[in-house]
């Protein structure tokens, strides 16, 4: 079977071609696929700064700067899976409240071929669509949820769909396996003392940032591993999971956060899940000035893909 492969940077200058993921073939359909990158490019959730509707176009921008094999882990994703871009989701920019179900249609359907998505984000709200199409699927999902904040607040300004929300309204439609559930890097000041215990209280593990401090997650991963087992494993990594000195270019900014080296070690701690679907959010490209947000969200999808069931490891 021929197999989809980046452009490489010897037939095209990387700064040429078309801008999809990695230079990959745009397709049109899921249809044959075993992976896709997909973008939603929403940012009408997010509560202070915008620009995350630029992201996944910025995304696809830096990341022809990858190349199809992980060096470090030995992943050679193309080797075995068929993989392209299909594009962005066409959401509604003037509705929050009709994107939802156009995006779990759309999922819907990339689901029905048996394709594991990889999304581009827009703002966190998108996680509460992809869900719903998840757990359709799949049941009730396991989750890692890298980010600096718990996402689980009861509102924001009285509404009840947010880019702060989607985690607490995934638990209410049984979106998730809360006992397999594991939220990585939270920090942050808040609005009251037990602004975390809601999520804890729900079964999930916390783990904050400052008690990871100049540590390796390899451990951590080995127990997250140990503990979702051979369940359907969702994956959403919020950029601003990662310290801003790494990753600035993003709506809500968190001192004190992990560093990049600790992004991957989560992201290929979850080698042998199953992972049936990942995203990476929150990328700001007005705020990201040098390209380095969008370029470490580029390498981070390509590390998500690396890990999927099915890939080889050389």
């Amino acid at each position: 079977m021929l197999r989809n492969h980046p452009l490489s940077g010897n037939a095209m200058p990387r700064f040429g071609g078309i801008a999809s993921m990695m230079r990959l073939p745009v397709a049109t359909s899921a249809a044959g696929l075993d992976a896709a990158f997909i973008g939603i490019p929403l940012d009408i959730g997010t509560s202070h700064r915008p620009g995350t509707r630029f992201g996944p176009r910025q995304i696809r921008a830096e990341s022809s700067l990858i190349r199809p094999y992980n060096m470090a882990t030995g992943a050679a994703p193309f080797d075995t899976l068929q993989v392209a871009d299909v594009g962005d989701v066409p959401i509604n920019t003037y509705s929050l409240t009709k994107s939802l179900p156009i995006i779990t249609d759309y999922y819907d359907e990339l689901l029905a071929h048996n394709c594991i998505p990889l999304t581009l984000g827009g703002d966190h709200t998108i996680a509460l669509p992809i869900l719903r199409a998840m757990a359709k699927k799949h049941g009730p999902v396991a989750l890692i949820h890298v980010d600096a904040h718990a996402d689980v607040n009861p509102d924001m300004f009285g509404e009840q769909i947010a880019h702060g929300t989607p985690f607490r309204r995934a638990v209410e439609e049984d979106l998730l396996d809360s006992y397999k559930v594991f939220q990585i890097g939270l920090r942050g000041s808040g609005y009251a003392s037990d602004d975390f215990d809601w999520p804890r209280q729900q079964g999930f593990t916390l783990v904050p940032a400052h008690e990871v401090w100049y540590q390796s997650l390899a451990p951590l991963m080995e127990r997250v591993r140990a503990q979702i087992g051979d369940a359907p494993c969702y994956l959403s990594f919020d950029i601003d999971g990662i310290d801003p000195a790494y990753a600035g270019g993003t709506g809500t900014p968190e001192i004190g956060g992990l560093s990049v080296p600790q992004a991957l070690e989560i992201i290929r701690g979850c080698r042998g899940l199953n992972i049936v679907g990942a995203d990476l959010v929150e990328v700001s490209p007005p705020y990201d000035p040098t390209g380095n947000t969008a370029l470490l969200g580029a390498n981070l999808l390509f590390e998500m893909l690396c890990i999927l069931p099915g890939v080889p490891i050389r």
